[in-house]
């Protein structure tokens, strides 16, 4: 299946409905690409998507809601979770890193490649994620976001997640710096660079593991934070997550207008 850089969350949000419904016991859900090749980076280039940054000083060119973001950087990668109705695993005694609650999906279909600046439709596949999950709003301790360190693509995403989840707090808070009453957010891109289909799965194993060691990773690239933005996003150094709630989300969207959301929740 592909649903543009949608495709890794939509397939694991796929498998989980197969594992719900009966129809597997054992799904293994995820992406892969490589799409560093001549014909796709002149693609991106003439849309004028990728970053023109340098390696100032070390810093990485991709600087998810920066003030200086200037577009992404193609990455390659891929990332499949295994995902097993819980007697099962339980039955054989697997390690079980947190449960796949749920997921939400949406399509906003605004314009073939820019966003909708409303983020109405980031906004509804948030709410369907949680909702999905048997959860709600109050629940979610952290959100692994989208943020390909596009101008418009991080405000509609940093939009969406201030409407759902409510107003963000900090300007970008270090390890053991209070969340300002809002919701620790991270965004891996500056780290990985943009997987495109490849990145929900390799952002839900991060979130997975967010979940499991308790630890927030720092969004690499950020180095002063986009005041419109809002959000409490946690730069410099991992932030233990807080203690009250119990679901993370990992947010993919695509081209096209595809929304994505994965929730994943705690287990004891």
């Amino acid at each position: 299946m592909t649903s543009a850089c949608a495709s890794g969350t939509e397939a694991i949000g796929e498998a989980i409905d197969r594992i719900r419904y009966g129809r597997v016991d054992v799904a293994l859900a995820g992406g892969a690409e490589a799409v560093i090749t001549p014909a796709i980076m002149a693609s991106f280039a003439s849309m004028r998507a990728l970053s023109d940054l340098g390696l100032d000083g070390g810093a990485t060119p991709s600087r998810p809601f920066a003030k200086d973001r200037a577009g992404f950087v193609n990455g390659e990668g891929a990332g499949v979770l295994v995902l097993e109705a819980e007697e099962h695993a339980r039955a054989r005694g697997a390690r079980i890193y947190c449960e796949a609650a749920g997921w939400g999906l949406s399509a906003d279909a605004h314009h073939m490649a820019a966003p909708d600046p409303s983020g109405s439709g980031v906004a509804l596949a948030l709410r369907r994620a949680v909702r999905d999950a048997g959860g709600h709003v109050v629940d979610v301790v952290h959100v692994n976001a989208h943020a390909t360190a596009t101008v418009d693509g991080d405000l509609a995403e940093a939009d969406a997640l201030r409407a759902v989840l409510g107003q963000g707090g900090g300007a970008g808070a270090g390890a053991g710096a209070s969340a300002g009453g809002g919701v620790p957010v991270t965004a891996l891109k500056g780290n990985l660079g943009h997987l495109q289909g490849a990145a929900g799965g390799v952002e839900a194993v991060a979130a997975v593991l967010t979940l499991h060691n308790r630890l927030v990773p720092p969004t690499l690239g950020c180095a002063e934070l986009d005041e419109e933005i809002g959000l409490d996003v946690v730069t410099g150094a991992p932030r233990t997550l807080p203690a009250d709630g119990d679901l993370v989300l990992s947010n993919s969207f695509g081209f096209g207008g595809h929304n994505a959301v994965l929730a994943l929740r705690r287990v004891a």
